[in-house]
Order: C-alpha cells, then sequence, then structure tokens
C-alpha cells in the first residue's frame, strides 16, 4: 500500500487531536527534551522556502506563517533561499540549529535532488525530521492563452515539427520531470528552460516566451479562470471538480500521470528534539482543520494530507523511490 494510500486526509483532526494530546503530555514530563519544549518558542522562527516568493511552495508557508504565528504566540517568518533545484535552501536548513527556529518548508525536490546530483550536499532523509506532510497538488498543463495550441495534441504535433519549450522551477522538479514523463512518451522535441521557481516560470508562459509548463494546482486557479493561461490537461485520476473541462492525461492516452502529483511539507533539521517536532505539527494540522490550510484548499483545489512524523518519513522514502523510476526511464544522469 502506498504512504498516499495510508495518509487519509479524512483522519486529520483525530491525527491533530492525539498529537496535541501528546504533546502535552510530554510537556508535563521533567525530560530535557519536555523541557525544552515547554518554552518554545521564545524568540521568532524562520521558515526557508527553497524556491521563489510568488511560487506555490511560497504561497502554502506564507499562510502557514501567518496560522503558526497566532497559535504560537511568536512571529514566524518565510525566507526564501533560491537556486539549484532547492537545494541552496535545503543545505542551509540542514545545516541549521536544531532547535526548532529554522524549518524548512520544501516540495519533492527534497528527495529527487539525492538522485540528480552526485554531490546534494545533504541526506533527504538522515538530516532532516518530518513533521507534517501538508498537501498534494495535481499538475496542470499549461500554455499562454496567445498560443495556437487548444489540446495536448495540438502541442505534441507543434513539439514533433518545430521547436517547443517547456518551464520548470528547476532541474528534477514536479514540472521538469513530468514534462520528461510526457516527452518520453510521443518521442518529440522540448527544450527545458529551469526557472528559480514555478511563479517566474509562469509568467514567461503567460508571456509566450515559453511553451507550456505541467505547474501545481496550487495558486494556479486564478489563471485559469481568468483566462491568462489554457488548461490543456490534469494529472489527476479523474476530473477535477474545479475545472470539469479540463481532460484527465489518462483520458487523452498518457500513462502514469496519475502519481505524477506536487507535494508539500514541514521539515526541522535532524537532532530537533521529538517535543518540538510534536508540537508543530499538531499547529500545523490545527491550520489543516479549521485554519488557514484548509481555506487555501478549498480555494486552490488541493488535498490536504496530514498524518504523524513517521507517516512523513515512509512517504519521503516511497517518493524518492517512485520518481527514481522516472528519472532511469527519462535517461536523465546525475550530474
Amino acid at each position: 500500500m502506498s504512504a498516499m494510500a495510508r495518509i487519509k486526509p479524512c483522519g486529520l483532526l483525530a491525527a491533530a487531536l492525539a498529537l496535541a494530546c501528546t504533546s502535552s503530555m510530554a510537556a508535563a514530563q521533567p525530560s530535557s527534551s519536555s523541557a525544552n519544549a515547554s518554552n518554545y518558542p521564545h524568540k521568532p522562527i524562520r521558515i526557508i522556502v527553497t524556491f521563489a516568493a510568488g511560487g506555490p511552495t511560497d504561497g502554502i508557508a506564507r499562510v502557514l506563517a501567518q496560522d503558526m504565528t497566532a497559535q504560537l504566540g511568536q512571529t514566524v517568518i518565510v525566507e526564501n533561499r533560491t537556486g539549484a533545484n532547492g537545494q541552496i535552501g535545503t543545505v542551509a536548513a540542514a545545516r541549521a540549529t536544531p532547535d526548532g527556529y529554522t524549518l524548512l518548508y520544501n516540495s519533492l525536490n527534497h528527495t529527487i535532488n539525492s538522485l540528480l546530483l552526485k554531490a546534494p550536499g545533504y541526506d533527504p532523509i538522515k538530516d532532516f525530521e518530518p513533521i507534517t506532510l501538508m498537501q498534494f497538488s495535481p499538475s496542470v498543463l499549461v500554455v499562454g492563452s496567445t498560443q495556437p495550441w487548444q489540446s495536448v495534441q495540438d502541442l505534441v504535433q507543434a513539439a514533433k515539427t518545430g521547436s517547443i519549450t517547456f518551464g520548470s522551477a528547476g532541474v528534477g522538479g514536479s514540472a521538469h520531470l513530468t514534462a520528461e514523463l510526457l516527452r518520453s512518451q510521443v518521442a518529440a522535441n522540448m527544450t527545458h528552460v529551469p526557472f528559480r521557481g514555478n511563479g517566474p516560470a509562469l509568467v514567461d508562459v503567460i508571456a509566450g516566451q515559453v511553451s507550456f509548463i505541467f505547474h501545481p494546482m496550487g495558486g494556479l486557479h486564478e489563471f485559469i479562470t481568468s483566462k491568462r493561461v489554457r488548461a490543456l490537461g490534469i494529472t489527476t485520476a479523474q476530473r477535477h471538480p474545479l475545472h470539469p473541462d479540463v481532460p484527465t492525461m489518462k483520458e487523452l492516452g498518457f500513462t502514469g500521470f496519475e502519481e505524477a502529483h506536487a507535494w508539500s511539507g514541514m521539515l526541522a533539521p535532524a537532532g530537533t528534539s521529538r517535543a518540538i517536532v510534536d508540537k508543530l505539527s499538531a499547529v500545523l494540522l490545527k491550520s489543516m482543520v479549521t485554519g488557514g490550510m484548509k481555506k487555501r484548499a478549498e480555494t486552490y483545489g488541493t488535498t490536504l494530507v496530514g498524518g504523524t512524523p513517521e507517516d512523513f518519513r515512509r512517504f519521503l522514502v516511497q517518493d524518492a523511490e517512485r520518481w527514481r523510476r522516472v528519472i532511469r526511464n527519462a535517461g536523465i544522469k546525475p550530474e
């Protein structure tokens, strides 16, 4: 059974209550770790985001920062540390003091970098304490509204007869690998154009400087409804209720796209006390149940996940294996 199947969104409230109870019990025990958590936080917390401001990962982190500030009574700020498909920010977080005051909000690049780079500078499992897997977001193949293509088939035909480009948040991100999956199935000429985030990439797609992007659903809804982009396909198993007119990639005859979703979650440097991890997890789960994440998911069509830190750790291991197969099949070599 996959991690996605095990971690049910309907279990969020129960998980939140259980973790909150666990955190309270831990705080009552006279251990060093619980003492460390009892007065946590007593100063501002920073969340490192590995992509540029304006993208979907950054947008979620800022919602969480607001909820965390309200619940914890301390300022929580977002710090964008961009570059190298998130490697720069992830390394910075891995090397931070494990005291709960530097956190990492990351996406699938967290595990992908270890598959694409010979020397990523961190281990995605050993160097971090997973806190909470927050959400899954399907990817949508979009083109600028001024482009002539009305379907994925139109785009593929253009790629076979000319030069087509696709944007991404960097080598190994969801937009890159999902487009590579498409390219491997159509054997067409598509040139990858990496950016420092999905936000900047989408700007160039809208402007017609880049042909298309597989952009995560989160943060994309308003661009579709305002007709700044044209959605040609989505990676869900069934059509999405927010955009029922957009066909799935499976409907269009392409395989393997149902699991090509982006994810994002919160982590801390390895060595952060379990009491602090549990306290933060309870705060994040509450945001999914009653706070800003719940509202964002309803608006942007993402799927909230939740679960325990152990659930998140298992997911990271399985996600790395799944994308290892995609990378191997696409013939992408580690740099």
